[in-house]
């Protein structure tokens, strides 16, 4: 099945790369943004906080997005957004022009992300979680990119030139996405519409959230304020670029390791608790000795949230067989799911600003990793089952 759609794969892959960058440059320069632009801690978290709001807000209207003007359309408009998001840092970056951007930013990730799922599961079909494994890889690995470069970049031609440069493969991506992606489903009047679910009357819907935003949290977390805790603690900005980096190298390989091994793992609950047991261990190690096992850290959050990403979204797809419930329910759960995490960054934000310190928002996160562990018990195969026959036996009723 991989095979047959090689080039719509690429064109995803490419696309993949530039869904994080425009959140992924920030962190190594902050200090620089907060300097041009007299923003706060707090303020500045809205940086990341802002795009993560509106991939939420978004995502919930991905089924409508989808039916009104398709997912070609969609997600070529999103890379547009992309493109003109990153290329306007460059002469718009004031204070307004930095937050605009980013909520531009974050339009343009959440129409892309809210659409591929549906058109993963209709194209890919078996091979869906390879796929969106390889998929959420490419996301990590633009966001690896964006980190390592940010400062050295800024050093050489300026801050916000080093941020308008992620212009360019956004609108490559865009452009090779235009020429490969297939047409959307031709519609066939005569065809009964496809099933709605209510989902916020499903409590599994609700689960799937709560695991999928504070998974997705710990991430944004992590990618705005790790730099500027490790700058805080004397280590130079392109030292704690590199941090970042390398953290994000190693979600790269996580996110290989679960495209090549996930489907031996039918009930996902075995990967599952071991990721977050790693998560939960580089944080500890973040907190107690950031310095001297920061390597270890590093290591350890990279498995922890490289994995607990495309596991979130893998086991979502996991719920339903149908394409078109399977992307309704994406668009639910990332929805909810990024909402629920547009929160951390900001919170941690107004923490750094009160404490001078963001060792409390490291240990609001561990009290997440919990939370998404006792979640995670109730992800049985045979639930995932129990879950489909719903869609596909109660989705009629519920259509609207």
């Amino acid at each position: 099945m991989i095979r047959k759609h090689r080039a719509l794969l690429a064109a995803i892959l490419l696309l993949s790369l530039s869904l994080r960058p425009v959140m992924a440059v920030l962190g190594p320069v902050i200090d620089l943004i907060e300097l041009r632009t007299g923003l706060s801690s707090a303020q500045a978290g809205l940086l990341t906080t802002l795009p993560i709001l509106v991939m939420g807000l978004v995502a919930l209207a991905g089924g409508t997005v989808r039916r009104v003007i398709g997912e070609k359309r969609g997600i070529a408009f999103g890379a547009l957004c992309l493109t003109i998001a990153c290329a306007m840092r460059l002469p718009f970056n004031s204070a307004f022009g930095m937050l605009f951007s980013a909520a531009l930013g974050g339009l343009g990730i959440a129409l892309t992300q809210a659409l591929l799922p549906g058109l993963i599961k209709r194209h890919f079909g078996m091979a869906t979680g390879t796929v969106m494994a390889l998929y959420t890889t490419g996301i990590m690995t633009g966001s690896a990119l964006g980190a390592a470069s940010s400062a050295d970049l800024a050093r050489l031609i300026g801050w916000q030139a080093s941020l308008a440069l992620w212009a360019l493969p956004a609108l490559a991506g865009l452009i090779v996405w235009w020429l490969i992606a297939p047409a959307d489903p031709a519609r066939d009047p005569g065809r009964a519409p496809a099933p709605r679910l209510a989902l916020s009357r499903l409590p599994r819907a609700w689960q799937l959230v709560v695991f999928f935003g504070l998974g997705t949290g710990s991430y944004t977390l992590v990618l705005a304020w790790l730099p500027p805790y490790y700058q805080d603690l004397g280590l130079g900005r392109e030292t704690s670029g590199y941090m970042l980096a390398g953290l994000t190298i190693t979600e790269v390989f996580a996110g290989l390791a679960i495209a090549a091994f996930i489907d031996r793992f039918p009930d996902r609950r075995g990967p599952l608790f071991a990721v977050l047991a790693a998560l939960m261990l580089g944080l500890i190690l973040l907190v107690w000795a950031p310095v001297s096992m920061a390597i270890p850290a590093m290591i350890l959050l990279g498995i922890g949230i490289g994995s607990v990403f495309p596991l979130g979204l893998i086991v979502t797809m996991d719920h339903a067989s149908n394409p078109e419930i399977a992307g309704d329910l994406a668009g639910f759960v990332q929805g909810w799911g990024y909402i629920l995490a547009s929160a951390l960054p900001f919170v941690a934000g107004a923490i750094k600003d009160h404490f001078a310190s963001l060792t409390q928002a490291w240990y609001l996160m561990m009290v997440g990793v919990v939370v998404m562990a006792v979640v995670t018990l109730g992800f049985s195969r045979d639930s995932y089952a129990r879950f489909g026959a719903r869609s596909e036996t109660g989705g009629q009723a519920l259509r609207g």
